[in-house]
């Protein structure tokens, strides 16, 4: 697995690992290369409908004409290399296959000295989250971050040496990198990757085959595999342990998971990819009840507290927002200090925007959020950053976009839209035209064009009366009470 191999690779010689999601588009890349100073890019020549080759020769033409590692670029002015996977060549870029084989002595014993000059508090990983500025943002994360939450995640599920932990999960998030690959090697557990993006019937084969003990998904992976036509035909009696994140898990999923796929240890886990990611996780043996009500409780050496709005901390029950204290608390988010102190306080408190309580047993439950992120099936979307890209639009006139409930993602985006005078638009065409430029998810599904909004006398949107009017019309009331864990 390239990716395991850069993982550790990067980590060993310093270097900061830059994971980018593989359904950003080239507005998206070109951000995150040039906010963080990117000086190396390895990319894979292509996934589902992502033509990498294709999008980065279109940010750089100027690779067509360079030697590889010398590449000198107008629009990406920090990329030297690019490292192809693969072995067919493009023009510009070097080979992973290449790159290996530079390997001797000599630099094995470079890269030794290299490590001994590191320090745990190092950053060696950027993850970055949608921000409300309109652009993503980098979690800046540590080797202390990752590494003691991979080790204290695996301690809680009680994965043992030698036994198999499958991934389907991505590995350019916190699930798959710390809670998986990470993970796994702190426990001495083999890892098993049953394909590039999530199948559900290669990850039941997978599971069988290779006699894993445990399994990471997100509710909707699960009833992928629970539903798949094959699903009787294989052995699961392997299975043990595992995590479902990234989503609410109704109590029937979870029901069905624990006795159809002998997934009876199974835990929920929680948290944030500014907290490393994982904040709260169930214990195996925790009543089933709470292992679908609440997101367990806290994880070793980290310290929460719930406040009001006055920064108060709130009788045990209450609700408020959700602080965390300790070790997995982000570094920062790179090259953003502005953003970076409206999240962590003074005191080192990370403001999570969620809105939990916490009962007398440490119980942890998440019961809305402070800002108005949407989680569509374990992928946070910030509407103000869909909002601002919609504004580059030349028929729109303004726009709202927001989050209502959905039965198989938790949460879809919406967008209420005011056209220019003249402007003649549909649902289809802004879809269209945001198809290429921007994360397939975040994509509105709902789009709906209006003569005005709804604002408060001191012209804020109000986008819970937006919500509620949407709710009313797709007839998702039973649908309203669900909120995310991950």
């Amino acid at each position: 697995m390239g990716m395991v191999a850069l993982q550790f690779a990067t980590a060993r010689i310093g270097a900061v690992l830059v994971t980018i999601n593989p359904a950003y588009r080239k507005a998206e890349v070109e951000y995150v290369l040039n906010k963080t100073g990117t000086k190396a890019l390895v990319l894979a020549p292509e996934f589902k409908t992502s033509d990498y080759i294709a999008m980065i020769a279109d940010l750089a033409p100027e690779l067509e004409k360079s030697t590889p590692g010398n590449l000198r670029c107008t629009r990406l002015p920090a990329l030297r290399s690019c490292i192809r996977m693969g072995e067919d060549e493009t023009p510009g870029m070097m080979n992973i296959a290449d790159l290996m084989g530079r390997a001797d002595d000599t630099l094995r014993a470079h890269a030794d000295e290299i490590s001994l000059t590191l320090s745990p508090a190092d950053p060696i990983n950027i993850q970055f989250t949608s921000g409300t500025t309109g652009a993503p943002k980098g979690a800046t994360l540590t080797h202390r971050n990752i590494v003691n939450n991979a080790r204290f995640t695996i301690d809680r599920m009680r994965l043992q040496a030698g036994e198999g932990l499958c991934i389907p999960v991505p590995l350019y998030h916190c699930f798959g990198m710390v809670m998986g690959s990470l993970a796994s090697v702190t426990r001495g557990a083999f890892m098993v990757f049953p394909a590039e993006g999530f199948d559900p019937l290669m990850t039941l084969r997978a599971v069988s085959d290779e006699r894993c003990s445990a399994l990471y998904s997100v509710p909707t992976m699960f009833l992928a595999m629970l539903d798949h036509p094959e699903f009787s035909g294989f052995d699961l009696s392997c299975l043990r342990t595992g995590i479902m994140a990234g989503a609410p898990c109704p109590m029937e999923v979870m029901r069905r998971v624990m006795g159809e796929m002998n997934l009876k240890e199974i835990t929920i886990a929680y948290g944030m990819t500014e907290t490393s990611p994982v904040s709260f996780q169930s214990h195996p043996d925790d009543p089933i009840e709470l292992r679908v009500s609440t997101v367990g409780r806290i994880h070793p050496h980290t310290t929460v507290r719930i406040v009001d709005e006055n920064g108060r901390i709130v009788p045990v029950g209450q609700k408020g927002e959700l602080q965390t204290l300790g070790y997995s608390v982000m570094q920062g988010y790179w090259g953003e200090d502005e953003q970076t102190a409206a999240a962590i306080d003074a005191e080192g408190w990370m403001h999570t925007g969620d809105l939990a309580t916490l009962d007398e047993n440490g119980f942890c439950r998440i019961v809305g959020r402070v800002k108005d992120m949407v989680i569509r099936g374990g992928e946070n979307i910030y509407p103000r950053e869909v909002e601002e890209f919609l504004y580059a639009h030349p028929s729109i006139q303004q726009v709202q976009v927001f989050g209502v409930p959905d039965p198989k993602y938790g949460e879809e985006l919406c967008a209420f839209i005011i056209l220019h005078d003249g402007k003649d638009e549909d649902a289809a065409s802004i879809r269209t035209w945001c198809e290429g430029q921007i994360a397939h998810y975040k994509i509105p599904r709902h789009i709906r064009f209006r003569q005005s909004l709804p604002m408060t006398v001191t012209g804020k949107p109000q986008k819970f009366v937006m919500r509620a009017e949407m709710i009313r019309e797709l007839k998702l009331e039973e649908y309203e009470g669900i909120t995310s864990t991950g």
